[in-house]
């Protein structure tokens, strides 16, 4: 077991920076995410821990070791690829096997190591197979298998569900987080998908354009984004943001987005009483946007007019796409709504569950 830190670590191909002063701490047998859209500098920041890539700057350490010049098989992880990569001439217990075979592991070890590694996974019973005769879903297990007989320091994940059917993803989310309970390892996880990031992560780390953006809690993360990059990124449907400035009228102050205002709950005014005039963006979830008919009745409530532009019935909930004025905007709202495309009603937006944003940095304003 052991923990990983990333110190001042840079990447450039050439000219171009791909990772810009990385600094993240994750703590033995943690469940990091590195999460952030395509190009981010996510999976680079993950094959430079490998040893797969080299470091231009900064320092990576395995527990008390720098490992930037260690190679890639002395530094003791173990990585499963979004591709399988299995041996297609090899059974699967010689495909879980291969590694230690190079390594001149004793056979008894070795047998020992794949059968335990098998039963934790649930594919005893496919050992003698090949991996054209397994599903997706299995072949992926054969890789984190092949992983797991390395029992490794820490275990790296490349994007491994990617392959997946939406349903098997859900399936091996769950497999994967149990599976971390049990081997109680140092996990570090790379996704594109914020939603296996909040599902299965003991902290995300969100990366833009090589730059950490925040590290947090799943919940932090959602609750209190630090700019407007991880708002609009951790959450489904995303955020809704609109161009506003703050204004005072007498001790309360609102939130005038041209189109509608709203009033900022009393409890919640205290950052925002010396910014009158204050050019802002205002952000609220959808899921924090009501049908007036069923509003919750212990919120602070804003009613901002609205016509339906589209409706989806989602069976547990409904999506409803709204317009007012010049701002487009998603609520997520009960399914017993009545309201269809076309309508014109108030919806609700509930004041303690709002988010501020600096119009021109784009951090939060707390």
């Amino acid at each position: 077991m052991a923990s990983v830190t990333y110190k001042n670590v840079v990447k450039k191909f050439g000219d171009q920076t791909i990772i810009k002063n990385l600094n993240i701490a994750v703590e033995d047998k943690e469940f990091l995410v590195l999460v952030g859209p395509s190009g981010c500098g996510k999976t680079t920041a993950l094959r430079l821990l490998a040893g797969l890539e080299e470091i231009t700057d900064g320092e990576i350490v395995i527990g008390d070791r720098v490992v930037n010049d260690v190679a890639p098989k002395e530094r003791d992880i173990a990585m499963v690829f979004q591709s399988y990569a299995l041996y297609p001439h090899l059974s699967v217990y010689d495909n879980m096997a291969f590694g230690l075979k190079l390594r001149k592991t004793p056979k008894d070890e070795i047998k020992r190591r794949v059968n335990e590694a098998a039963e934790v996974l649930g594919i005893t019973d496919l050992l003698q197979r090949k991996p054209r005769q397994l599903s997706g879903g299995q072949r992926q297990r054969v890789a984190v298998g092949r992983a797991i007989v390395r029992e490794p320091k820490v275990f790296l994940f490349d994007e491994p569900l990617s392959n997946l059917d939406a349903k098997l993803r859900v399936q091996m989310r769950a497999e994967i987080s149990k599976l971390h309970q049990r081997l109680q390892t140092t996990f570090i996880y790379v996704t594109h998908d914020q939603t296996e990031a909040m599902t299965m992560a003991t902290r995300i780390a969100v990366i833009n354009k090589g730059n950490l953006q925040q590290l947090d809690t799943p919940q932090n993360l959602y609750d209190h984004p630090n700019n407007l990059f991880v708002a609009g990124f951790i959450g489904s449907p995303a955020m809704n943001f609109f161009p506003a400035k703050l204004a005072k009228n007498g001790e309360k102050m609102l939130v005038d987005a041209g189109d509608f205002k709203v009033q900022i709950p009393d409890s919640h005014s205290a950052p925002y009483k010396n910014m009158d005039g204050r050019s802002v963006i205002f952000g609220i979830r959808p899921e924090n946007i009501h049908d007036p008919e069923f509003a919750p009745q212990n919120i602070n409530g804003e009613k901002v007019p609205a016509k339906v532009d589209v409706t989806e019935l989602m069976g547990n909930e409904t999506l409803v796409y709204l317009v007012s004025g010049k701002n487009t905007f998603v609520g997520r709202v009960d399914p017993r709504s009545k309201l269809r495309i076309n309508d014109s009603t108030q919806v609700v937006f509930d004041m303690d569950k709002f988010h501020i944003f600096d119009a021109g940095s784009e951090e939060a304003i707390r």
